[in-house]
C-alpha cells in the first residue's frame, strides 16, 4: 500500500453543549484564535502531506460550505465540499457521504473538525502505509474518563471502547481503508450510525497500527466550554519553540503570546508584524542616536517582543512558510544594525576623544551580531551537527540577548558598554558554537 492521499474532515454536526458559544450555528465555525475549527483542521490535513481534503458538511452547510471555500492561501482542488443529506443520523452517516469520492482510494484519512492537534502531531499517522490510529498513551485523567480507550498489543490496536480498562486513548483521526465503508453499513443495519462505531467493527475485522501521538505534541476534542479554555491554553503554550533563549522564554514570550492570542481574532498579517518590528526598531535606533537611553532601551525591547508575534501569528494561522522566514530575517538584521549605529552614535557623543575605539567597537559589534546569526542559520541549512544552542543561548549572543544589553546599558546610560558586552557574547558564540560543531562533524 501507499500512504493516503486523501481526507475526510466530518464537519457535519450540531453540538448543544456549546449552544452558547455558536449562537445555534455549526460548531465548526468556532473560532480559536482567529481560526476557524474546521480551517484548522483543514490545514492541520495538509500540513501533514495530505494532497486533497473532503470537507463533509451537513448542519449549516452553507455558512460551513462557505467557510471552506475561502480558505486562503490554497491551491484549487485541494479543498471540496461533500453534503451530507443524513447528518441528523449520525457522524457515521455524514462520513458514508463521502463513499463516492474516496471510491478510489486504497487507504484515507478522516478525522472530525472539533479536534484540534498541536504542530506535528499528524505527520507520524498521515505517513502510514496501513490502516492506522492515532493514541495517546498517556492522557490526563479527565481525557481518558470522557476518552474512547484502545486495547494495544505489539504495536497494534485491537479493541475500541469506553468500557475497556486501558491506559491509552484514541485522538479521533484514524488511517482507513475501503472495508470501513461496509463496517459503517453494518454498523447502521444495528442501529449504530457512529464513525466510532464502524471503526469498532472495523478493527474487530483487520488490526490498526497504534501510532502514539509525538511526545511534545497535544490535542484536544473540544465538546465544552472548559474543552474551549484548556484547548486556547494548549495553543498559547505551544508558541514558544524548543530553540527560544533565556530572554525569549523568560521575559518575552509571557508578554508576546499573550498579545498574539488577544489580537489573533484580527488575523493580522504575519508580514505586517515583521514590517512593524523593524519600524520599530528604527524608532528606538533614532532615540539612542540622540542619547535617549531610557526610551530607547526600552522600545529596543519592546522590537525583541513584537519580533516573535509575527512567528507566533503564522503558527496560529498555520500560515507559516519560507517567504515569511526569509523576509523575517532580512527586516531583523536591518534593524539590528540600525540599533548598533545608534549606539554607535551616542557612544561617540559620550566618548568624542575616542572615535576610532567606539567605531571599532561599533563595526566589531555589527560584525559579531551578524556573524554569529549567519553561522547558525548556516550549519541548519547544510544539515551540520547543531551545537546545544540551549547552553549556548545562555551567554546571550542570539538577538532575544543582545537586544536586552541594549535595553539594560540603554538604560543605564552605558552606549559604550552595551558595545563591548554584545562584542564579548556574540563573538564568544560564534567561537564556541564553530568548535563544537567541527567536534561533532568529525
Amino acid at each position: 500500500m501507499t500512504r493516503a492521499r486523501v481526507a475526510a474532515v466530518l464537519a457535519a454536526g450540531r453540538s448543544e453543549r456549546l449552544a452558547q458559544v455558536t449562537g445555534g450555528g455549526s460548531k465548526a465555525l468556532i473560532r480559536l484564535a482567529g481560526v476557524s475549527l474546521v480551517e484548522r483542521a483543514v490545514r492541520a490535513m495538509l500540513g501533514s502531506g495530505i494532497e486533497e481534503v473532503l470537507v463533509v458538511v451537513g448542519y449549516h452547510a452553507g455558512p460551513v460550505a462557505a467557510v471552506v471555500k475561502g480558505i486562503r492561501g490554497l491551491v484549487p482542488g485541494q479543498v471540496r465540499v461533500v453534503l451530507a443529506e443524513e447528518w441528523e443520523a449520525g457522524n457515521g452517516a455524514s462520513f458514508a457521504a463521502a463513499a463516492p469520492r474516496l471510491a478510489g482510494d486504497e487507504l484515507f484519512v478522516v478525522m472530525t473538525a472539533d479536534h484540534v492537534f498541536g504542530e506535528g502531531a499528524l505527520d507520524a499517522l498521515c505517513r502510514s502505509q496501513e490502516p492506522a490510529v492515532l493514541v495517546d498513551p498517556e492522557p490526563a485523567r479527565d481525557v481518558w474518563k470522557e476518552g474512547t480507550r484502545v486495547r494495544i498489543a505489539n504495536g497494534k490496536a485491537i479493541a475500541f471502547g469506553k468500557h475497556l480498562d486501558e491506559p491509552a486513548v484514541d485522538c479521533g483521526v484514524f488511517v482507513l481503508s475501503q472495508e470501513l465503508f461496509e463496517c459503517q453499513r453494518q454498523a447502521a443495519r444495528e442501529g449504530d450510525w457512529t464513525l466510532a462505531g464502524a471503526v469498532t467493527r472495523f478493527a474487530e475485522q483487520r488490526t490498526l497500527r497504534a501510532v502514539p501521538i509525538p511526545r511534545g505534541s497535544w490535542w484536544q476534542d473540544v465538546d465544552t466550554l472548559e474543552d474551549l479554555k484548556k484547548c486556547k491554553l494548549l495553543l498559547r503554550r505551544s508558541l514558544a519553540k524548543d530553540g527560544d533563549g533565556p530572554v525569549s522564554r523568560y521575559l518575552n514570550r509571557p508578554v508576546s503570546t499573550r498579545l498574539s492570542m488577544w489580537l489573533a481574532s484580527a488575523r493580522l498579517s504575519p508580514d505586517l508584524l515583521s514590517w512593524m518590528a523593524v519600524l520599530l526598531g528604527l524608532v528606538a535606533a533614532a532615540f539612542l542616536s540622540v542619547g535617549s537611553g531610557i526610551v530607547g532601551g526600552l522600545l529596543a525591547h519592546a522590537t525583541s517582543v513584537l519580533d516573535g508575534m509575527d512567528g507566533e501569528a503564522a503558527r496560529l494561522q498555520m500560515r507559516e512558510g519560507p517567504r515569511g522566514a526569509l523576509l523575517d530575517g532580512m527586516l531583523d538584521r536591518v534593524a539590528d544594525a540600525a540599533i548598533l549605529a545608534g549606539l554607535g552614535i551616542w557612544a561617540l557623543d559620550a566618548a568624542p576623544s575616542s572615535p576610532a575605539s567606539v567605531l571599532l567597537l561599533t563595526v566589531a559589534a555589527a560584525f559579531g551580531s551578524l556573524m554569529s546569526m549567519a553561522s547558525k542559520d548556516r550549519i541548519r541549512a547544510h544539515g551540520l551537527p547543531p551545537a546545544n544552542e540551549r547552553a549556548l543561548s545562555w551567554l546571550l549572543g542570539g538577538r532575544d540577548g543582545r537586544l536586552l544589553l541594549v535595553t539594560v546599558f540603554g538604560i543605564l546610560g552605558l552606549p559604550l558598554a552595551a558595545l563591548i558586552g554584545i562584542t564579548a557574547t556574540s563573538l564568544l558564540t560564534l567561537t564556541l558554537r564553530l568548535l563544537a560543531v567541527r567536534r561533532l562533524a568529525t
